[in-house]
């Protein structure tokens, strides 16, 4: 479990509403995970998702339902629970294109555009013997450098051209895939990635969290697993 900080951020549409400085850039739509403290942007141009040094694939095959099983990227490590791994990658380098989604308590956007990003890549993989079954959230991955100040997760661009530039997919369910449980039988993989500040040379800390669905597809808490990761972003 994480300790608590001193520092808190904020919704952008929050900060609108306590009347806190408005941030420019477009709403946030869906699902954020990421960013880092303010660094200056780098002099070089954004690396092609396709310049990243990949290495051979080590999982299995893609279930019906997912978007992706894609291993894209280098590996910073694994982190290996009962009965499942997954597989983190860093990926490559953009420019981040609008404002992120949170602020601090200033009002201040902690993600910036021209602000450096990086793309990692999560590859879940079921290495048991039995079909592992899923809800909507698959897998959650929480991504923190070890001087985030927030208590909130790091914050992140949401832009469908940056994620098919990195060769990542936001969402690891396909779309028009019914409902849950999502069904990951043995040896099969699914992929997902995600965006946030990039702080080349911090130790960062990725703790994954797996909660299997039961036969109706909601969350089975007794069957809950977390399990981390501590890497180095290049």
């Amino acid at each position: 479990m994480r300790t608590s900080r001193a520092a808190l951020a904020l919704p952008l549409a929050l900060v609108a509403v306590l009347g806190l400085s408005a941030c420019s850039g477009d709403a946030a739509p869906e699902e954020t995970t990421s960013a880092s403290t303010s660094v200056e942007t780098p002099d070089t141009e954004e690396t092609p998702a396709e310049e990243a040094e990949a290495e051979p694939a080590a999982t299995g095959d893609k279930p019906a339902w997912a978007a992706s099983n894609e291993v894209v990227g280098t590996r910073l490590g694994t982190a290996e629970g009962d009965g499942f791994t997954v597989d983190i990658y860093q990926v490559s380098t953009a420019v981040a294109t609008k404002t992120g989604q949170f602020a601090d308590e200033s009002g201040k956007p902690i993600l910036n555009p021209g602000d450096p990003i990086v793309f990692v890549n999560y590859v879940l993989t079921n290495t048991g013997d039995a079909d592992l079954p899923l809800t909507y959230s698959i897998v959650g991955v929480d991504a923190r450098y070890a001087d985030w100040p927030y208590m909130q997760g790091m914050d992140s661009i949401v832009d469908k051209a940056l994620f098919e530039a990195a060769g990542v997919v936001d969402s690891p369910i396909a779309p028009g895939s019914g409902e849950a449980p999502f069904v990951l039988a043995p040896g099969q993989s699914v992929a997902y990635g995600e965006n946030f500040k990039h702080q080349p040379g911090s130790p960062i800390e990725f703790e994954v969290t797996l909660t299997p669905a039961d036969a109706a597809g909601d969350l089975d808490h007794d069957l809950r697993q977390e399990v981390a990761l501590s890497a180095t972003i290049a």
